[in-house]
């Protein structure tokens, strides 16, 4: 077996890891406001999300083409197999340690911090497709503004049209029109998170001419980063379920459907120009949008300090430990 099969071989397994790591890392931000609310059950709630996440990952491929192709070109990376496995050991390595403490950090900027980084480490700066990359940059950064600002319009609306509604039956009509939105953010979520890994195996056998240059997103790598994403939702991501759902703010159902509301819009949308988003970013910044417009007092925004913390390092500890990660596996291969 050729050390170029054998690479490759890996970056699938590698690819469906992040991918089966981003279902319970990730899709916790889709769902915790449903079960902070007790719209569903926790069990139920997964279960939903496994299944939109799964009919989302098979809808759209534009993403992966962004990430296989905007980042770097794989044609010009010497060693593109190797930087590929670095990256994806740095992007599994960060989302295990944050899953470990309960932050809701960016698989997004994981992996595309993992990937220059690597890249960088190969072939220096020059190897960036810059013109792509800062277009992706740009996409990470004004999202969550964007949902920050759509989460604290959408809120203020519902509360001038229903401010003479009684509370109690407001919040528990609230409860059921949670599970629909629940859904359509699980399944906006699919649109765009499993599209990464995609793209990502896509962007190895590219380099490794199992495709050509041009090539589609294979059925096969779509079916099984779909499936290992769904797998990896239905085990659950209790810890960050906890942060999204309780400790930016109280969540009630009106609460919820504004924010998934704003989440699932931004990442749709996102999504149909085949630009990667972070999820984490829109869903944390679509409550905490939501949370200024209800009480900014009621924000525990210790909690959201931390999250924006976490977002701004990530970048570049991912680079750096992809870089790393790189240097060693040179040696082997």
């Amino acid at each position: 077996m050729s050390i170029v099969l054998i690479l490759t071989i890996l970056i699938v397994i590698g690819a469906l890891a992040f991918d089966f790591i981003n279902g319970f890392h990730d899709t916790a931000n889709a769902i915790a406001t449903a079960v902070s609310t007790k719209a569903l059950k926790p069990r139920q709630a997964i279960m939903l999300a496994a299944v939109m996440n799964f009919v989302g990952a098979m809808t759209f491929t534009g993403v992966a083409k962004t990430i296989s192709k905007d980042i770097v070109d794989p044609f010009d990376l010497s060693n593109g197999s190797v930087v590929i496995l670095a990256a994806l050991i740095s992007a599994v390595a960060w989302n295990l340690i944050t899953w470990y403490f309960g932050i809701p950090s960016s698989s997004s900027h994981a992996i595309i911090g993992s990937i220059a980084g690597a890249a960088i480490a190969a072939q220096g700066l020059h190897v960036l497709n810059y013109s792509g990359f800062i277009k992706i940059i740009e996409a990470l950064i004004l999202s969550p503004i964007l949902a920050f600002v759509v989460g604290y319009i959408i809120y203020s609306i519902f509360k001038v049209v229903f401010k003479n509604n009684n509370l109690t039956k407001t919040n528990r009509n609230f409860r059921f029109i949670q599970i629909a939105t629940a859904a359509l953010q699980s399944y906006s979520h699919g649109t765009n998170d499993a599209q990464k890994s995609m793209g990502i195996i896509t962007m190895a056998l590219i380099a490794n001419e199992f495709l050509p240059k041009n090539a589609d997103v294979p059925l096969w790598v779509q079916i099984s980063c779909a499936i290992a994403m769904g797998l990896g939702t239905s085990i659950g991501g209790w810890k960050i379920i906890k942060t999204v759902g309780g400790k930016i703010m109280k969540i009630r159902p009106i609460n919820g459907v504004a924010a998934d509301l704003t989440g699932a819009g931004i990442i749709f949308g996102a999504s149909l120009i085949h630009l990667p988003v972070s999820t984490t970013h829109v869903i944390s910044s679509g409550i905490l949008g939501v949370g200024s417009a209800h009480r900014l007092k009621g924000v525990k925004w210790d909690t959201a300090q931390r999250m924006l913390v976490t977002w701004v390092i990530t970048l570049p500890i991912t680079a750096l430990f992809a870089a790393i990660c790189y240097y060693i596996l040179n040696i082997f291969f």
